[in-house]
């Protein structure tokens, strides 16, 4: 595997039922249980799953001609059932406007492709909630 292939984020308590995310560069990102504005953890699941797919279909677009509007609205219901808590289907719907011309008219049907591309094969993080991925769970010494 190669060095640059791994991925890590660590996780701190700031307060009962929140925390914050942060990267190996530096970035943050707070989230809570639902009882104030932060993301929930399964909202930033969606927000991953749309925004890898998002840099998938903007650089697959945006090659031909940049975006007049580009937005992502991303769903699913979450269930409670004998597998226990999970998303059900995750809909991935995409918003993006092109110019009018000839790059634009390139750009527009290159889009339905370039979801395609992401979704079957370029977004890491959509391939990772469609395939079977094992998540273990590790409790350290204190």
């Amino acid at each position: 595997m190669a060095a640059d292939a791994h991925r890590s984020v660590s996780l701190t308590r700031t307060g009962p039922l929140s925390f914050e995310a942060t990267n190996p560069r530096g970035g943050r990102i707070s989230m809570s249980s639902g009882e104030s504005s932060e993301f929930t953890p399964v909202e930033l699941l969606l927000a991953a799953v749309a925004g890898c797919s998002g840099v998938d279909v903007d650089a697959l677009t945006t090659r031909l001609a940049g975006p007049e509007s580009f937005e992502i609205q991303v769903s699913g219901e979450k269930l409670r059932d004998g597998d226990g808590n999970h998303m059900g289907p995750i809909t991935v719907r995409f918003q993006v406007t092109f110019p009018d011309g000839e790059a634009g008219d390139a750009a527009r049907e290159r889009l339905p492709e370039a979801a395609r591309m992401s979704r079957d094969r370029l977004c890491t993080v959509s391939r990772t909630v469609q395939l079977p991925t094992e998540v273990r769970f590790e409790v350290g010494d204190q």
